[in-house]
């Protein structure tokens, strides 16, 4: 709990000083530092085994000024209130850095999917969709993936949803399949928003992606994705690591492979002799590094001793705030995890945009309109952070709060 209590004041405190830099003052602050709504449910669901067990759940709305809150329901044993509280903040971020039409919202329920079956999933799924449905809704509340859910967990949702609706409400999730009103593109749009960010950050620092080392902590959902686009781009993987261990070799390693063994197995590391510990992936030689897994990864303890010139934030909250100071002063082009991980949250728009029209983009098209959305946040972010002498994470916090800051003002709450 710790952890993300302090999650929750690290991000207050680069918001309220975003806010200032806006000319805002502390009334707005006193708004904005917390979700204007913080839903706590209980959710009873029948088991396999004939008992009825009964399981906790959250949904978090953060500010809902400039239209629908928007943001991801994970499935976790950790799941908890400060967690959601700070993941719905940063959702309002991500949101605004694009220049969506969203407030941020993220949700949450205590399990372990990996210990419950099919048809247990299923019930609680539907079950917290039920618990939820007064507030939530394609006009007011918008969810979507996050952490052990998945496209099939979104269409119980969307079908529960519209059951208690009587109509077919398809705006009212994202991260469905294709046949129920998906977006193409959707899978690894978060891992290829923040490649175009690394892209961008690439010619600022004049080096070529072809050939260029990177090191990438985490080889999950994101972390795989942006191995396998940027080797295809002709970067050289240098290392990757997951929870058993790291590999490295500075010739590259075989990608294609590694994704296939994951696909496979679940897991890669566990299947290569010479694993490093995860530690030392934060001091491998490379151009660009890649935090994909963990919050609270990159320290004032190992800060120093990375090597990238590039640090590219696709988890949550991988750097500390003292970290951010020393990777700044030493000259680390730092891609704050609210910039390099808003792919995700700006498909989801497109896909409910496409919904509400029914009409729906090819993925080239998808995949060019991300591109245009994401270019366009990391120079707009690039520019402030040079012009005003801010490190990126604060001038992202600038960007991504201003909006909402301002469409609140001009409603009269603050």
């Amino acid at each position: 709990m710790t952890e993300h209590n302090d999650l929750v004041k690290s991000t207050q405190e680069i918001t309220k000083e975003a806010l200032h830099k806006l000319g805002f003052d502390d009334g707005m602050y006193d708004l904005i530092k917390e979700p204007l709504r913080i839903l706590e449910v209980r959710i009873p669901v029948r088991m396999d085994d004939g008992t009825v067990k009964t399981f906790t759940g959250y949904r978090a709305q953060h500010n809902h000024s400039v239209g629908p809150t928007k943001g991801g329901v994970r499935f976790h044993p950790d799941v908890n209130k400060e967690e959601v509280k700070a993941l719905a903040m940063w959702m309002t971020m991500k949101c605004g850095i694009t220049n969506l039409p969203f407030g941020g919202g993220k949700g949450g329920v205590i399990c372990d999917p990996r210990q419950m079956s099919n048809q247990e999933l299923e019930n609680l799924s539907r079950g917290f969709v039920r618990s939820i449905s007064q507030f939530v809704g394609p006009a007011s509340d918008i969810p979507a993936p996050d952490v052990y859910t998945n496209p099939q967990i979104m269409s119980w949702m969307m079908d529960e949803y519209s059951k208690i609706n009587r109509s077919n409400a398809f705006a009212f999730i994202t991260g469905k399949p294709l046949s129920l009103g998906g977006s193409e593109g959707r899978n690894r749009a978060t891992a290829l928003g923040a490649v175009i960010t690394i892209e961008e950050a690439t010619k600022r620092r004049n080096i070529d992606i072809k050939g260029s080392r990177v090191a990438i902590q985490g080889f999950g959902n994101a972390g795989s994705f942006i191995a396998k686009i940027l080797h295809d781009m002709g970067a050289k993987i240098v290392a990757i690591s997951e929870s058993y261990g790291a590999l490295h070799d500075p010739d590259g390693l075989d990608v294609d492979e590694l994704v296939e063994l994951k696909e496979k197995h679940g897991r890669v590391t566990h299947l290569f002799e010479g694993v490093i510990p995860n530690k030392e992936l934060f001091e491998v030689d490379c151009d660009i590094l890649i935090p994909a897994a963990l919050s609270n990864q990159i320290t004032e303890e190992n800060a120093h001793d990375i090597k990238a010139s590039i640090v590219a934030e696709a988890a949550n909250g991988p750097t500390t705030k003292e970290a951010t100071r020393i990777l700044t002063e030493r000259g680390v082009l730092l891609i704050p995890d609210v910039l390099a991980s808003a792919g995700g949250v700006t498909v989801s728009y497109f896909e409910w945009v496409q919904n509400n029209q029914g009409y729906y983009w090819s993925e080239e098209e998808i995949n060019s309109l991300l591109r245009e959305k994401m270019v366009e946040a990391f120079n707009k972010i690039y520019d402030l952070a040079e012009s005003r002498k801010l490190d990126m994470r604060l001038a992202s916090y600038v960007v991504g709060i201003k909006r909402t800051a301002e469409a609140t003002r001009f409603r009269g709450w603050a």
